[in-house]
C-alpha cells in the first residue's frame, strides 16, 4: 500500500512539471514586480577613445533615464508612460543621436523619427522626418492614441503634432556643434556617403535610443527614437520608425527595440522575427536574440544590436557591434554599460 501511494504521488508530480525550457526557467525564477532596459545606440565604441569625462556623463544619462522609467514603475505606473518618459531623457540630451543630439541631413537638416507599440492591444504609432517636434517619442504616442493611424511622416506629422498640443521648437533648438562639425567632415570626404554618428574621440555609433519596459500589470511597451544617419538624403527612414523592423511589442512574448544600421533591421524584420522564435518555436528570449543578432544578422552583413523584455521579465542586450549604451532596472538592481 506504501508503495503504491508512493507511486501515485510520484506521478502526480511529474505529470504536473513543466513541458519544456521556457516553462522550467519561468517556473524557476521569480517574475519581478517590474522590469525595464534602455539603449543609446550601438557601433564601434571603444574605451581606448573614450575620456572618463565622456564615459562619466554617459553613465550619467543613462541612469538618470532609467531613473525617469523606474521611478513609474515602482510606483504603480504603466509601461507606456514609463517608456515615454525614459526616452525623453536620452531626445533631450546632445549625447545621443536623438532629439537634441540628432545628426545632420545633407541639406544641413535635422529630420527625426519614433516609434511606439504596446503588447497588450498591439496597438502602435510611428513618426519620420519631423523637424520641428521636441519630443519625438511623443507624437508615437499621439499618432497611436489620438489617430485611427499607425504611421505619420513630414509636414502632415508636424500639423497633427500641433493639433495634438505637443511642444514645438525652432529646427535650431536640434543644432549642435558636434552633429554640425560631423556632417563638414563627410562632405568634404564624399559627399554621397552617409555614415553612422561620431564623437570627438572617433567613437561611431548607430544613431538610436530606445526602451522596453514590462509593468506590474504585466504590460510590454516598446519604444524607439532616433536622428538616422548623417548626410542622409530624400527622406531616408531606417528601422526605427518601423513596426516589426526597429520596435516591436507583444505580451504574450517579449517587447523589442533595435539599433544598428536600420536598411538591414527592415529587410530581416529583426524587432518581429525575436518574436516570432518565441511565438511558433518555443525558444527562450535568449535564444531567439541570439539567433537573429549572433547568427542571421552577422551572416547578412548586419551590424547593431537591441533590447528586449520578455513576459517573464527576462532581460536581454546582445549586439554584435564593438559597443552599445546600455542599461536595465528590476527592483533593488541596476547596471549601466557601454563596452562589451
Amino acid at each position: 500500500m506504501l508503495r503504491l501511494i508512493i507511486f501515485n504521488l510520484l506521478f502526480i508530480y511529474l505529470g504536473c512539471q513543466p513541458k519544456n525550457e521556457e516553462q522550467f526557467k519561468a517556473n524557476d525564477t521569480i517574475k519581478p514586480k517590474y522590469a525595464i532596459v534602455i539603449h543609446g545606440g550601438a557601433g564601434t565604441i571603444e574605451k581606448r577613445n573614450m575620456d572618463e569625462a565622456t564615459e562619466k556623463a554617459y553613465h550619467k544619462t543613462l541612469n538618470e533615464s532609467l531613473d525617469a522609467g523606474e521611478s513609474i514603475l515602482k510606483s504603480g505606473g504603466k509601461s507606456m508612460d514609463a517608456v515615454i518618459a525614459a526616452i525623453q531623457i536620452m531626445e533631450d540630451s546632445p549625447l545621443f543621436n536623438a532629439g537634441k543630439g540628432a545628426v545632420f541631413t545633407n541639406d544641413g537638416k535635422n529630420e527625426l523619427d519614433a516609434s511606439i507599440m504596446t503588447g497588450d492591444t498591439q496597438m502602435a504609432g510611428a513618426a519620420g522626418s519631423v523637424t520641428n517636434v521636441k519630443n519625438p517619442i511623443t507624437l508615437a504616442r499621439a499618432i497611436m492614441e489620438k489617430s485611427e493611424h499607425v504611421m505619420m511622416v513630414g509636414k502632415g506629422a508636424e500639423a497633427f503634432a500641433a493639433k495634438c498640443g505637443l511642444e514645438i521648437v525652432e529646427p535650431s533648438y536640434f543644432y549642435t556643434e558636434k552633429r554640425w562639425n560631423s556632417l563638414q567632415q563627410i562632405l568634404k570626404e564624399d559627399a554621397e556617403k552617409t555614415a553612422l554618428s561620431e564623437d570627438e574621440k572617433g567613437n561611431k555609433k548607430n544613431g538610436t535610443v530606445g526602451c522596453v519596459a514590462l509593468d506590474s500589470y504585466g504590460n510590454i511597451v516598446a519604444g524607439t527614437s532616433t536622428g538616422g544617419m548623417t548626410n542622409k538624403r530624400y527622406n531616408r527612414l531606417g528601422d526605427a520608425p518601423i513596426i516589426g523592423a526597429g520596435t516591436y511589442a507583444d505580451n504574450a512574448s517579449c517587447g523589442v527595440s533595435c539599433t544598428g544600421h536600420g536598411e538591414f533591421f527592415i529587410r530581416y524584420t529583426v524587432a518581429r522575427d525575436i518574436a516570432a522564435l518565441m511565438e511558433y518555436k518555443g525558444v527562450t528570449l535568449k535564444e531567439a536574440c541570439d539567433q537573429i543578432v549572433y547568427k542571421k544578422l552577422v551572416s547578412k552583413g548586419g551590424e547593431g544590436g537591441l533590447i528586449a523584455i520578455d513576459k517573464h521579465g527576462n532581460i536581454e542586450m546582445p549586439f554584435n557591434s564593438k559597443g552599445m549604451y546600455r542599461g536595465w532596472a528590476k527592483p533593488g538592481q541596476r547596471e549601466t554599460k557601454i563596452y562589451k
